[in-house]
């Protein structure tokens, strides 16, 4: 590992190191949370259950399972990063995270039936927990490792080179589970468990090169405050935010449209199965078609934003979000589904991409708390999935799916309004 602690900007090297992380934790959030952890957790747990003296539905659970890891990284991610930030601890941090993640990835082989149903939910819970609060570290080095003017192409690689990995891990796991007999098991429920296990391994592996390839961190003295003084650069930042108008009000947005984002991206599979009857096979398609249209929807999107600006690409993608929302409605065949799948693919990396890369536009030029700041915008990411996953489930137990998923066009409208208030400077002040 290097011992060097100068950052040289816009270094290829350095940027290609740092977009291989999304394409080694980018396998987790594809393979497992999207495409076959969903529907293997409904498979092994039965429909409904009493659980803690509540009735309880296998979908419900599964939303309230994410709402519970990221309400423990929310209450984990502030002090965190502002640590982190203090005590330069960035790699530190998000190697924790990775190892965490990963092999709690792999304990979900041990997940096999209503008997184990403990296990399956607290290492799902621990795998999203370290695949959630290591994005805050890495997510802080973007402007650290670039200058502005590459921001928008930077973020999108990192997304691409996710989209791309994981496919690759997806297309290798759906032809073992297809031919499963051929590869030696019994049955696809073991082929399916085997792809879990390859997903922490790939998670971990790949992790490598950026731990190698990325700034070592700042070796600076322990202190007995050090917990203090990470909450003290916190407030810092909130007092900050409290003077820069249009970055609140771009949090503010991001709050909102996250939150629907992030609950379609969870649950779409759980959607899928529940109403359209999909397959296992048939969700590993849609994916596939998700991911291939997103690879060249980030890369649009973000040639929009260097045509029309940021505010104008991301509003286009609200307005897209919303129609989806409301075609989901009433989308009754897989032909029409698979459609939907398309379009949605065309603005789930954009609109990932651009708001990472527009906070960073909004950051102050001559803060060096990066990690701070990307506190906010984390702990907004965690709080937002959160509370939207949870509605979601909460909205399943009392109504119907298709109910829920029109009513998370709501949140992309609140975000676009709020949005439209936001002015985009080429940069701002910095107070702290």
């Amino acid at each position: 590992m290097s011992k060097s602690t100068t950052i040289k900007l816009n270094d290829p090297r350095t940027i290609k190191g740092w977009a291989l992380f999304d394409w080694a934790n980018s396998a987790y959030a594809l393979v497992i949370t999207v495409a076959l952890f969903p529907p293997y957790f409904l498979s092994v747990t039965d429909d409904e259950f009493m659980l803690l003296g509540i009735h309880m539905t296998d979908s419900a659970l599964y939303a309230f399972a994410v709402s519970a890891a990221y309400f423990i990284i929310t209450l984990a991610s502030p002090f965190l990063s502002g640590i982190a930030d203090y005590g330069g601890r960035k790699k530190y941090f998000l190697r924790f995270f990775t190892t965490l993640g990963s092999l709690s990835c792999i304990a979900l082989w041990f997940f096999t039936d209503m008997q184990t149903l403990p296990l399956g939910t607290i290492a799902f819970i621990l795998a999203t927990i370290g695949f959630a609060g290591g994005l805050v570290f890495y997510n802080a080095y973007l402007p650290l490792i670039s200058t502005e003017d590459k921001y928008d192409s930077v973020s999108a690689k990192g997304f691409s080179y996710g989209y791309i990995g994981s496919i690759l891990l997806l297309v290798i796991n759906l032809v073992v589970i297809t031919y499963y007999d051929e590869f030696g098991f019994k049955d696809e429920g073991k082929a399916i468990r085997l792809a879990f296990i390859m997903v922490g391994l790939w998670w971990l592996g790949f992790a490598q090169i950026p731990f190698k390839r990325l700034p070592a961190d700042k070796k600076t003295p322990p202190g007995s405050n050090l917990v203090k003084k990470g909450f003290e650069e916190l407030k810092k930042v909130w007092r900050a935010l409290k003077e820069l108008t249009f970055t609140k009000r771009f949090l503010y947005s991001f709050f909102f449209y996250n939150a629907g984002v992030q609950t379609i991206l969870f649950l779409a599979a759980t959607f899928a199965q529940k109403e359209l009857d999909f397959e296992t096979s048939d969700l590993i398609i849609l994916i596939l078609i998700l991911q291939l249209v997103a690879i060249a929807g980030a890369q649009l999107f973000a040639k929009i934003s260097d045509w029309k600006g940021n505010k104008f690409s991301i509003g286009t993608m609200l307005v897209i979000w919303i129609l989806i929302c409301v075609a989901a409605y009433f989308v009754n065949t897989k032909i029409q589904f698979y459609l939907l799948a398309g379009v949605l693919g065309s603005v789930m990396g954009g609109i990932q991409s651009l708001s990472r890369s527009t906070y960073s536009k909004l950051i102050p030029e001559d803060t060096e708390d990066t990690t701070s700041f990307f506190s906010f915008y984390d702990v907004l990411d965690k709080v937002s999935t959160m509370i939207g996953t949870f509605g979601f489930g909460i909205v399943q137990l009392m109504g119907s799916m298709r109910g829920a998923i029109l009513g998370l066009s709501g949140l992309f409208l609140m975000g676009l309004i709020i949005l439209s208030t936001v002015k985009i400077r080429e940069r701002v002040g910095s107070s702290l």
